[in-house]
């Protein structure tokens, strides 16, 4: 039986810092255990949030290193200021979403629904593109609408995540890496290629495998297959903190509840199946392996409940995120910004 995450901001007393009546902020922490993430909010009335980070990008970038994430939570900015919310905090533009791993719906320039997965359906911790050779290196989410019940966004602290897990696990990711084999079928059991590299282009495709360092080949007309080894671990460019940094426990067979993956594995061979997971090698991991780090992700995972207008920044280095399954409407967008390339890493 998987713990139960730490839910919080629902019970009990915060201690807040002590502030003049001149500062237009207050900050707290929900937890004093793992202060991810930091919470920001106006200590007056009409702070604009996006002028607020203009003139306080330093402030800000300092808390998202220290902390992982910051939660603004009571200015109430407007669905259409997002955008101008992350350029203002991050002074880049915002960043497509290319070589895409789950569907989602673009909502306005670089603006993007949360993956649209059934209500039902828990996305498991993750690092954003952690499966690819480029990333985010912030990744912002925006509650339009809160659920009905329960569809918490859940986080941990990629730092802690890897100082928990078993060294002799943490050295095989570490000196082999992740390779994450993907199949795009016709019948489009997963995200059809077409969805993925978002062209209808098969030399488009061509062009962006390379530039990515893929491997590609189309074994049919339909049938793509690409192959990426990418990082098992990272070492934060800022910080010089390592983190734990890839999606294996996702891309996995094991990742599968028993029933559908028995059904996979009678139309497809292992080599077929729409996504799954090697040690760099091509060696396969154990799933007892992901299931560890499993258990690891769940202890750390830390949640609270959306309120309508609350913004989250995530170093998405330093910070894992997820979903909880849902009951009602909900609507979460996104956005990413400052691009950065595996090649670029320390050891």
């Amino acid at each position: 039986m998987k713990p139960p995450s730490r839910t919080i901001g629902r019970l009990g007393k915060v201690k807040r810092k002590a502030l003049s009546q001149k500062e237009l902020v207050k900050t707290h922490h929900f937890d004093g255990e793992n202060p991810l993430p930091l919470v920001v909010e106006p200590n007056m009335d009409d702070v604009l949030l996006a002028s607020w980070l203009e003139n306080h990008r330093e402030q800000l970038h300092t808390h998202i290193q220290r902390f992982g994430g910051v939660l603004f939570r009571g200015f109430n900015p407007k669905p259409e200021t997002l955008e101008q919310i992350i350029i203002n905090s991050f002074g880049k533009d915002l960043l497509s979403y290319t070589y895409r791993s789950t569907p989602r719906t673009k909502v306005s320039g670089n603006i993007y629904t949360s993956t649209e997965y059934p209500r039902h359906v828990s996305i498991p911790l993750h690092n954003e593109s952690a499966y690819s050779s480029a990333w985010p290196m912030r990744i912002v989410f925006f509650c339009a609408i809160p659920a009905a019940e329960d569809g918490e966004t859940p986080i941990a602290d990629s730092r802690r995540v890897y100082n928990r897990i078993d060294p002799k696990i943490r050295d095989m990711f570490s000196e082999k890496g992740v390779k994450y084999v993907r199949n795009y079928h016709q019948n489009q059991v997963d995200l059809s290629w077409e969805e993925a590299f978002q062209t209808q282009d098969r030399d488009d495709v061509g062009r962006q495998c390379r530039e990515k360092g893929i491997e590609f080949e189309w074994l049919n007309s339909e049938h793509l297959r690409t192959a990426q080894k990418c990082q098992g671990v990272a070492r934060h460019p800022k910080t010089k903190e390592h983190v734990w940094f890839n999606q294996a426990h996702l891309f996995h067979v094991s990742a599968l509840a028993p029933e559908v993956s028995e059904i996979l594995l009678t139309q497809f061979k292992l080599e077929d199946l729409p996504r799954n997971a090697y040690f760099g090698d091509g060696t396969p991991i154990d799933g007892s392996i992901l299931d560890e780090i499993r258990g690891v992700l769940d202890e750390e995972t830390i949640t609270f409940p959306w309120q309508k207008g609350d913004v989250l920044m995530l170093d998405n280095m330093l910070a894992a995120h997820g979903r909880r399954p849902f009951k009602g409407d909900r609507k979460i967008l996104v956005g990413m910004a400052d691009a950065f390339n595996a090649s670029d890493l320390e050891r």
